[in-house]
């Protein structure tokens, strides 16, 4: 029956959501606290699908340990291009920073070509599953999305509970005025852009870990648009907002491609792509700041 299918859908979109919404937070992290737009992003994420590929064929290692691996590689890589390239920026124009991170984008792309190759890759995890009546759940599934939640938990409370997440705050909201009570506002820069990346790299794994098949060098690009998407309908600027929006984002993609589904001579993950860019236009038109933001 079209109902049940629908709310089956609906159910594998919210744990799916989970996981979109964990793949923004780190793009809104860095936007929020240093104005750049890391379009980028995908290819983070694909980085973070690569070390959860090599460490489970090479190494025989579960892909949950792939998270705390992908999160320390992912802050390290945020350093290294934060202090090589993205500090140097700062005060530039937009564009600037926009082609600065379509090259780093592009730079990690080819690198990953260059070692696994272009071709189409995946790992098959087998967990066992969970029979819902009306959906089945494998449990590589659900281990991501308590995984998404846990981060989230913890982001939570590092920002409100530590010294260095109020002074990321505090950046966010007035960085002069930061700098004048003594923050180390070029630290917090630095901080706030590789706790981004690597933020977005553990989300590679946990990607992986619903999606384990079509592993490949150039798989970011459709991340990205999801990611603007999801941040665009959660407040730019938002971690919180972003992780929100991907519950959001998930609900509405596995619910139209069902409706779409019933479409005769159609493709309905092509449409759910197009439906993206709809929603993204009309989010932008009546609510730029984000519908879950609060200005």
């Amino acid at each position: 029956m079209f109902s049940e299918q629908l709310i089956g859908n609906l159910i594998q979109g919210l744990v799916l959501g989970t996981i979109y919404g964990m793949a923004t937070m780190g793009l809104s992290l860095i936007f929020g606290v240093l104005k750049v737009v890391n379009v980028g992003h995908g290819a983070f994420i694909m980085v973070g699908a690569f070390v959860t590929l090599f460490l489970f064929n090479a190494l025989g290692l579960n892909p949950i340990l792939a998270i705390p691996v992908a999160f320390i590689i992912g802050m390290a890589l945020g350093y290294l291009f934060y202090y090589t390239t993205i500090k140097r920026l700062i005060k530039a124009p937009e564009l600037a920073t926009l082609l600065a991170t379509f090259a780093i984008g592009v730079l990690l792309e080819e690198v990953i070509k260059l070692i696994f190759g272009s071709e189409f890759r995946g790992y098959n995890w087998a967990v066992g599953k969970v029979s819902l009546g009306i959906t089945v759940l494998p449990l590589s599934k659900l281990y991501a999305c308590a995984g998404s939640i846990i981060i989230a938990v913890l982001l939570y409370l590092w920002f409100n509970k530590t010294r260095a997440g109020s002074a990321m705050r505090s950046v966010v909201e007035d960085s002069e005025g930061a700098r004048v009570c003594g923050v180390n506002v070029s630290g917090t820069y630095a901080l706030s852009f590789a706790l981004g990346i690597g933020l977005t790299m553990a989300s590679g794994v946990l990607l992986t870990m619903f999606i384990p098949v079509g592993i490949n060098p150039y798989m970011g690009g459709g991340y990205t648009l999801k990611a603007f998407v999801i941040a665009v309908l959660g407040g730019l600027a938002s971690p919180y907002g972003a992780f929100f929006g991907g519950l959001v984002f998930g609900l509405l993609e596995n619910g139209s491609y069902t409706i779409f589904a019933l479409i005769p001579g159609v493709e309905p993950f092509a449409l759910t792509r197009f439906f993206s860019f709809v929603m993204l236009l009309i989010i932008l038109l009546i609510r730029p700041t984000g519908l879950l933001s609060r200005k």
